[in-house]
This record gives C-alpha cells, sequence and structure tokens, in this order.
C-alpha cells in the first residue's frame, strides 16, 4: 500500500521493483497481494493505456486504512476489547520514559 500511496498509481511490476530487497518477491506474489488488497476496497485497477498491464491506485486513505487494521487486530487477537490491546502494548513494550509521558498525556485529555 505504501508504495501505491507514494506513487499514486502503480503496476504489479512497479510494486514488485519498489520491493526488491531480501526475500525477492515473486510477480505472482505482489499481484495475488494486490488482488486481496482490492477485494478488501484498499485498491481499484484500470487498464494500462499503454499496454496489457493493470495499474491500481488507493482508494482508500492511509489513516482509514491503518484504523481498519487495527480494528481487525483489537476483534482477532483482543476479543474486540481496545483495552485488552493497550494493557498489552503498555505490559509487553519497551516504552520509554517520554513515550509513557506522552500515552498519560493522552489519556489525561481523553478524560477531560
Amino acid at each position: 500500500m505504501d508504495i501505491v500511496w507514494d506513487k499514486g498509481t502503480a503496476t504489479v511490476g512497479e510494486v514488485a521493483e519498489a520491493l526488491r530487497g531480501e526475500p525477492v518477491l515473486a510477480y505472482n506474489t505482489v499481484l495475488t497481494t494486490l488482488r486481496i488488497l482490492e477485494e478488501k476496497g484498499y485498491l481499484r485497477h484500470t487498464k494500462s493505456r499503454e499496454g496489457r498491464a493493470f495499474v491500481y491506485r488507493a482508494v482508500v486513505g492511509r489513516k482509514q486504512a491503518s484504523q481498519n487494521a487495527l480494528r481487525e487486530v483489537v476483534r482477532g487477537f483482543f476479543r474486540n476489547s481496545p483495552e485488552l490491546l493497550v494493557l498489552h502494548l503498555l505490559d509487553d513494550a519497551d516504552l520509554s520514559p517520554q513515550e509513557l509521558r506522552k500515552i498519560r498525556n493522552l489519556l489525561a485529555e481523553g478524560e477531560k
């Protein structure tokens, strides 16, 4: 998604090229992932004017996508309880004093 958001539009080949690294992802793996993201409503495709390739574009912004993903994590791993997620993060994460202070301030603001 980051690649499509950054580029505005991208083909499977462009996404695969941008994802070069270890491990190398096969073209079909990238294609399958983009199709799944399209089925979930995050992307849409059109046919390229220059050739046969589909051009994908995001139909969901970064903020909405991250909120949707977080809701799925809360539902799937924390019995639909945001409180359990926060408690797990506070218990398990190596938070700096600065991060803890910021969390406390956010909680205090939410109580007002």
